[in-house]
This record gives C-alpha cells, structure tokens and sequence, in this order.
C-alpha cells in the first residue's frame, strides 16, 4: 500500500526509529513528500528485490472522422522498465568513555544526526544524479531518464540569470521560457527544483514578476513557491560541498528540474511491510570498548510517466 514517511512513523512503536523519520522528513522537501510504493518483496533467497512497472512515453490522442470512414489507429508507446531496491547510509562508531562523557552534545546523537543527514544527501542526489551503469549499487535517478525525452527543454538561445542586473533584464523571457517548460509536464508540478545559485535566480525572478509566495509546511519548515509550486534546494552531495545539480565551471550554465509526485509519476520504492529507513545504535552494555551505530535507508525511485518529470537546461548562474 503506497505510503508516505508522516503515514510509515505511525506503524512504527519504537521512540528512536520515530524520531530518526521526522529527522529525515525535516531536513528533505522530497522525503516528506514522495510516496512510497511498499510493495517489494525480497526474492531469490533474499538476494533480489525488484520493482517492475510499465513506463509511458507518449500520450494518447484523439481525432475526427468523416462517414465511412475508420480512425488512424494510435496508441502510447511504453516500456517496459525494472529497478532494483538499494541500500545507502552508513555507521559511526563511539568509545564508551566518550558516550558516557556527557556535555553540551550527546556524541551518539551527534553522529547519528550527522549520518541521517549525509544519508538524505545521497538520496537527493541519487534522485537527480543516479546511473547503475556507473555505480552498480545506486539507482537510476531523473538525468538518466530525462536526457533525450520529449520534456527536456533546451531555450533558443541560453538564457542569463548571471548577475542582478542580467536577472532584470531577462527574468520576463526566462519565465515565459520556464512556464511554456511547465506546460510541456502532465500536471502542476510538486516541486521545482535545482542547486542554491539557481534557486536565488528563481526566487529573485519570482520577486520580480510577483509570483513569490512563502508559507509554513505541516511541520513548520519554511517552502517558497513559484505561484503554487514549490522550488526546492537540493542542497550538496555527501561529504561535499558540491551541488547535487552541477553548474558547468567553463559557461556557468546549471539546469531546474520539475517533477510531480503520485503512484502515476514519480514515487519511492520501498519493502513490503517494513519502514525505509532504520537506525541501530551502539550497545554499550555488552564487552568492547568501541561500539558501531548505523543508520540505513532501502529504497529506489520509479518514474511511471516522462511527462511528469521535466529538466530546464542551458540557465547561466555565473
């Protein structure tokens, strides 16, 4: 049964585990927000754990016809497409003297937040960045399927968002640019999203156009909007400090992605029956001086339509 991970923290009864999903929901627009399609079973003694789905490439139409005579058939096109669940987080260890020092910050807790937080970096970038064929243990991620498809929007000529002065200038044709990319999707996208250069440009041409809105989620973290879309921060890759979404160093260029959330466009991937994520901390109270914490998420993404992911490329930044 599809979930969320506010829906997955109320079948869970342990205090730690609850806490560790609001930590991931809290620190990651996307995991507070993608479903979860609960469904993989492990197969083959274990060892597998595959989703399968029908991906559509194309869109139906519809025509008129004259008396006696038949429709043009048409149909979808579609493929066939499997991802395989991966597991991604990592472990700490802590002496028991230092567990046990006490002080301003807890070091279990610490490591612990540190490792949730690496964790949820590596599946924002995953999400956009993913290649099995490159990292045999990772999923395939939005580049992969976008590059080439019917919603990967290049402008005529790249567009400069370089300095204030060219944002000014341009913003009025970077968004008639952006919203006819919008309109090229299958919905109202959920998020909007991109590296911190390329949302100060969003923000700053939303501001400009009066299309900047700003409110409080569920939990009281603050989203921006464009009109009724959120953008989104995807923050820096793990152990980084460079951007999930990559500004090309030689022409300044990055790219904005969009995408819709639902079991009918983009949704996470996890195992039947059990949470995504889960914690296991050091115990102490068995023999062995340093102890191992860790902290691991199963799950992949499935994007059932092309049409509900979009990529915006050739924005110059800087």
């Amino acid at each position: 049964m599809p979930i969320t991970l506010a829906e997955a923290k109320k079948n869970v009864q342990d205090d730690l585990q609850m806490g560790v999903i609001d930590e991931f929901r809290k620190s990651n627009f996307i995991l507070n927000n993608i479903t979860f399609d609960d469904a993989v079973s492990p197969t083959g003694g274990g060892a597998t754990l595959t989703y399968g789905y029908t991906r559509l490439k194309t869109q139906p139409t519809a025509t008129f016809r004259a008396i006696n005579t038949e429709y043009t058939p048409q149909e979808v096109t579609k493929e066939r497409v499997t991802v395989d669940l991966k597991q991604f987080g990592g472990s700490f260890q802590v002496d028991r003297i230092i567990a046990n020092m006490g002080g301003i910050t807890n070091e279990v807790d610490l490591q612990l937040r540190q490792k949730i937080k690496a964790t949820q970096a590596l599946f924002n970038d995953t999400v956009i960045n993913g290649d099995s064929g490159v990292v045999a243990d990772s999923f395939d991620g939005l580049e992969k399927a976008l590059t080439g498809s019917s919603t990967e929007y290049k402008p005529s000529a790249v567009i400069d968002l370089s300095t204030s002065e060219m944002v000014t200038k341009n913003y009025m044709y970077f968004l008639d640019a952006f919203d006819e990319f919008l309109m090229g999707l299958d919905g109202t996208p959920s998020m909007i999203s991109g590296n911190t250069k390329m949302i100060a440009k969003l923000r700053a041409c939303a501001r400009r156009a009066g299309m900047y809105q700003i409110t409080k989620n569920d939990i009281g973290i603050q989203v921006e909007y464009y009109g009724d879309t959120p953008f989104v921060d995807l923050g820096a890759k793990p152990g980084t400090n460079d951007p999930v979404v990559k500004i090309d160093t030689a022409t300044g260029k990055t790219s904005l992605y969009a995408v819709r959330f639902g079991m009918d466009a983009l949704h996470a991937v996890s195992m039947a029956g059990q949470p995504p994520i889960k914690t296991w901390l050091p115990d102490f109270t068995t023999a062995g001086a340093v102890k191992t914490g860790e902290v691991e998420m199963v799950a992949a993404i499935a994007l059932k339509a092309t049409k509900a992911a979009g990529v915006f490329r050739d924005i110059k930044v800087k």
